[in-house]
């Protein structure tokens, strides 16, 4: 316990130097002074982010402080009880020691999420690969899975666009997922997903292997300036009912749109308007033209959006076995967990958090 104590503790004055804890100090005073002007409000949306930046170095400081003083103050306590052994002691000890280990761990997280745009809800696209109506059903289950992580985390739900399949499951869907770190939590779940099953679908109840691809983006409300001129879209207005059924609003509002320059679509459903679907196709534009330009820019270290493979066998970055065991495994970090109803029950904190730590 007193080792794995001394190594937190080492690691964590690492992340404080890595930080620059006075600078943050300064910072934070800088930002608080600003906060304290008379004209403060006049500009609310430079308010806003003022606020919303003294609340996170806030936050950062006040974490760093208490996992110190966490750590210290258990080492103390295990000085005194090599002194004195009490086992009763002992075992509030090692509840302490967990609860430490826990805290430890999600201040560590919420260092690495510190580029732009991790503290942005996130949006997610979800597609059936090859393989019909199973892979279409395995997008649904994907779908339900981060619905459920979603509830389990105090994230808000909400969904742009969802297209049923003619038989089961879904062609393909587009979900906010709500609150701050969602997109910074969630972006290394871009890329291939695997299922293995016996196929509710095949009367001789084969075992069938099947793909989904998940693309993460961080959503974009006016925090970003990048330009998209209206004579480089291409914007057709349709009816969404008949898709989505109890997920959309069926209504003659759903628009889709089209940035002629680089191809990329995007499509609301969820709004009344066609004015707010509209706006909302231009914000998940806004979103896929900067993830474009941070690929173009950083390629060579996939940065957001992982590496770019087919929907196939051998792409995936994680599978789910449920047939003939059970296993769940996740390829580039070599994380996996047994019990595979839980993860498709929304619990794949472990299965993130594992990814970002790689990322060190």
């Amino acid at each position: 316990m007193r080792q794995s104590l001394n190594a937190s503790l080492k690691k964590l004055k690492d992340l404080g130097e890595s930080l620059d804890l006075e600078e943050i100090g300064r910072q934070i005073e800088e930002l608080e002074r600003q906060q304290n002007e008379e004209n403060f409000w006049s500009d609310q949306k430079k308010a806003q982010s003022v606020i919303k930046e003294v609340n996170k170095l806030k936050d950062l400081k006040s974490r760093y402080e208490q996992n110190k003083a966490g750590i210290e103050g258990i080492l103390k306590e295990l000085d005194e009880l090599n002194k004195n052994y009490d086992a009763e002691l002992f075992e509030l000890l090692e509840e302490e020691y967990e609860q430490i280990n826990a805290d430890f761990e999600e201040f560590e997280i919420k260092v690495l999420l510190s580029n732009d745009y991790d503290h942005s809800n996130a949006l997610l696209e979800i597609h059936p690969g090859a393989g019909g109506t199973e892979s279409q059903d395995w997008a649904e289950m994907l779908f339900r899975m981060y619905q459920r992580y979603a509830q389990n985390n105090g994230y808000g739900f909400e969904v742009i666009s969802y297209e049923e399949a003619d038989e089961a499951g879904i062609k393909s869907c587009l979900v906010a997922i709500k609150g701050d770190m969602a997109y910074g939590y969630l972006k290394g779940e871009s890329g291939v997903h695997r299922l293995v099953r016996i196929s509710p679908f095949d009367a001789s109840s084969r075992r069938h292997t099947s793909f989904a691809s998940v693309e993460v983006l961080p959503e974009f409300n006016n925090e970003i300036e990048i330009e998209i001129r209206d004579e480089d879209l291409e914007v057709d207005t349709m009816r969404s009912s008949g898709a989505g059924g109890q997920h959309i609003n069926k209504t003659d509002s759903a628009v889709r749109m089209k940035h002629i320059p680089t191809g990329l679509m995007a499509f609301s459903q969820s709004e009344r308007s066609q004015i707010l679907n509209r706006e909302k196709c231009l914000a998940i534009l806004k979103a896929k033209l900067y993830q474009k330009a941070i690929e173009d820019r950083e390629n060579e270290k996939r940065a957001l959006k992982g590496e770019q493979r087919k929907i196939e066998w051998g792409s995936q970055i994680r599978s789910y076995v449920f047939c003939p065991y059970t296993l769940v495994k996740d390829h580039r970090t070599n994380y996996e967990e047994g019990n595979v109803d839980k993860v498709m029950n929304g619990e794949i904190n472990n299965f993130l958090f594992a990814y970002l730590k790689s990322q060190i």
